[in-house]
């Protein structure tokens, strides 16, 4: 490979990690604009560490509430969940993961507020030693 066109690729890999960074699509070099396509998903990933005692009957029932959440809530567009089996140990005792699909960050907006999301929340909270949530538009 030529080394101009090495320093093209490595040029348009660090444009799109510092659009990623910044939130953007878009970034003008003042010679070239360089677009990222944001496709029409938005992940909201969600994973929780019970607290020490917490029965797998409870645990269950708490899934099966979260897994009923899209019949009550239609701005979630796809649902998933599972339960840890990574070798790697990095985990810090977050052991369930669910993974919600919205089209929009509109839809996202009427989720999190929502009176069935809330109810979820009380009967989550008193078994809940820790929770990690993070949002992302799916990349291609």
């Amino acid at each position: 490979m030529r080394p101009q066109t090495v320093a093209a690729v490595l040029f348009t890999a660090l444009c799109s990690l510092t659009l990623m960074a910044l939130g953007q699509n878009q970034i003008d070099t003042g010679k070239t604009t360089f677009m990222m396509e944001q496709d029409s998903l938005l992940r909201h990933v969600v994973l929780f560490k019970f607290k020490e005692g917490t029965s797998d009957a409870k645990i269950l029932e708490i899934a099966t509430a979260f897994k009923e959440l899209p019949a009550k809530i239609p701005e979630i567009k796809a649902f998933e969940w599972g339960t840890n089996n990574s070798p790697e140990g990095l985990d810090k005792g977050f052991t369930h993961c669910f993974f919600l699909t919205f089209a929009t960050e509109a839809d996202r907006a009427i989720y999190l507020p929502h009176p069935d999301h809330k109810a979820f929340g009380g009967l989550l909270n008193p078994y809940l030693e820790d929770v990690l949530v993070t949002d992302y538009w799916v990349r291609q």
